[in-house]
């Protein structure tokens, strides 16, 4: 995309995964990239790798030390580091707090401090927000994951709502499966639900820069996403009885797990 050459772009948690397959495609077009992860080693090796700066720390923080790196202004930020942690209402208040922070918080304070430099000086920005089709949908056995996702959805739409006819634009990724880290760590739960029709991190890139050509706000690197969303809208009942089920699935599945051939787990 010619728009993108020079463009200072932000992409947080690009250590690896669907943030470090973002920092690719964005500096593979031209862009300047600022490469952020809590992992410093993982953040420099990928800013190597591209050319681009690794500012290492909280996603919370980034803004400030990148836009600095970047020569005073981000045109694109990528939202993109997140949490995902197992439990219901039983799961800890510091497991609730470090998802709401992560997850929703720190998109709300990159805008606070993105926005109004975007609106003065009348060039606009583009917000790239990686929600996960937990946004749209749930996730069994993740409370914490499935109600901040969907606060960072709500938060991207009001940010699009808001913003679009003053030159900002918003994109929501949400993705099903990817092979991740953060895939390999959920067990059981995303070797259920998750990985059966996991794609690769290049795949959502190619969804998001997809996306962008288009000024789409709604990313969907799963298309059947969108009938699964329909369904839920159009026929909650029949929705819910089947994400039951599936639940009901899991909980036969982590009964079973302890008796599993240590062989055949690995």
């Amino acid at each position: 995309m010619e728009t993108l050459r020079e463009a200072g772009v932000v992409v947080t948690g690009a250590g690896g995964g669907i943030g470090a397959a973002l920092a690719r495609r964005f500096a593979a077009e031209g862009a300047r990239v600022v490469v952020n992860d809590l992992d410093a080693a993982k953040a420099a090796a990928v800013a190597a790798e591209i050319g681009g700066t690794a500012v290492p720390g909280d996603a919370s923080g980034v803004v400030g030390p990148a836009r600095e790196a970047l020569g005073g202004r981000i045109d694109v930020f990528c939202a993109n580091a997140g949490v995902a942690s197992e439990g219901g209402p039983e799961a800890p208040d510091d497991v609730w707090d470090t998802s709401w922070d992560v997850n929703v918080k720190a998109h709300v304070r990159a805008a606070r401090e993105l926005v109004p430099g975007w609106l003065e000086d009348g060039r606009g920005g583009r917000f790239v927000s990686t929600v996960s089709a937990a946004g749209l949908l749930t996730m069994v056995g993740s409370a914490p994951y499935s109600v901040t996702k969907h606060a960072a959805y709500a938060f991207a739409e009001w940010l699009s709502v808001t913003y679009r006819h003053r030159g900002i634009a918003v994109h929501a990724v949400c993705p099903q499966g990817v092979r991740t880290d953060m895939l390999r760590a959920t067990g059981a739960t995303g070797e259920l639900v998750l990985l059966p029709n996991a794609i690769e991190p290049d795949d959502v890139a190619d969804a998001v820069f997809a996306a962008m050509a288009e000024d789409r706000f709604l990313v969907l690197p799963h298309p059947e996403t969108a009938d699964q969303y329909v369904v839920r809208a159009a026929e909650p009942d029949r929705w819910l009885g089947g994400m039951n089920k599936l639940q009901q699935k899991l909980e036969e599945t982590l009964r079973a797990e302890p008796e599993r051939d240590p062989e055949v787990a690995r």
